[in-house]
């Protein structure tokens, strides 16, 4: 296991496989600012580039995950607004949006461990699956700042928890707990704190025992590539990926392993299985 301190993130490297990178401003909330961004990319970058690597675990340190923008940074953005100049928003968000998560060849789990708002709630819900701590407090707080729905959350809410849903949380700006995020789908599974982090790394680990490395990549890119496409277009697609998938160690692997009533012995992941 190695870890890593990245300044506003750390980042481990568990032996199970299972890279975990977390918000680390406990003092403002893990805010989006700071450095916080530019942290964060340089860690999902390396948990995807490291064959070594086959789930990504995010999470928050203190009492939040992520509670949105750094007011601080807003309260400057907003005074270039008033005084006329360029609203420099690209230094707060930095060099990319959220939905470059949605991009990773690497299953991402969020273990949201507090408060999550505003962009902090569109990062986990580019995050492919999400745990919850109970009692922790979500809002996509947009309208109650006068801003729009940012960085794609408009594409992804819905998908999550369905359009009259996420109408609601979008337009009313509303403040919700975990336990009915977990009813509205936005989360899989709600846990007492102390059991979040066990939850959600158990849940990862045995992703990164079991599965694929190359079924991981394809079916997480089928997924969200398939959400634009039709019927018959995914269907044939599928077909294509299915016999390329034949060609690949994994499923002789996968198949050996189950007739064997045995764990599978996956190889490090491809350069680009899609």
């Amino acid at each position: 296991m190695t870890a890593t301190d990245i300044g506003p993130v750390l980042y481990e490297v568990r032996s199970s496989g299972v890279a975990v990178v977390t918000l680390n401003r406990p003092e403002r909330l893990n805010a989006w600012g700071g450095g916080l961004a530019a942290a964060f990319y340089r860690c999902m970058d390396a948990a995807e580039a490291d064959p070594a690597v086959r789930v990504i675990l995010v999470t928050g340190n203190g009492r939040a995950f992520c509670a949105g923008a750094d007011m601080g940074d807003l309260d400057t953005i907003s005074g270039a607004s008033d005084s006329g100049e360029s609203a420099d928003v690209t230094a707060l968000v930095g060099e990319r949006h959220p939905h470059f998560v949605t991009k990773l060849r690497k299953p991402v789990i969020a273990a949201i461990n507090g408060a999550c708002a505003g962009i902090g709630l569109t990062l986990s819900l580019m995050c492919d699956i999400r745990f919850a701590a109970a009692g922790a407090k979500f809002t996509t707080a947009f309208a109650r700042r006068g801003l729009i729905g940012e960085y794609g959350i408009s594409w992804i809410l819905p998908r999550v928890v369905g359009w009259s849903v996420a109408m609601d949380l979008l337009l009313s700006g509303r403040t919700f707990l975990a336990e009915e995020a977990a009813e509205l789908g936005l989360v899989k599974q709600v846990v007492a704190p102390e059991d979040l982090m066990p939850t959600a790394l158990a849940y990862a680990e045995d992703i990164a025992v079991h599965c694929a490395p190359s079924a991981l990549a394809v079916i997480k890119r089928q997924l969200y590539d398939d959400a634009l496409r039709d019927l018959e277009t995914t269907s044939d697609r599928a077909e294509t990926l299915m016999y390329e998938s034949m060609r690949r160690p994994d499923f002789i692997e996968g198949i050996t392993a189950f007739f064997e009533k045995r764990q599978p012995s996956y190889p490090p992941h491809e350069e680009d299985p899609t």
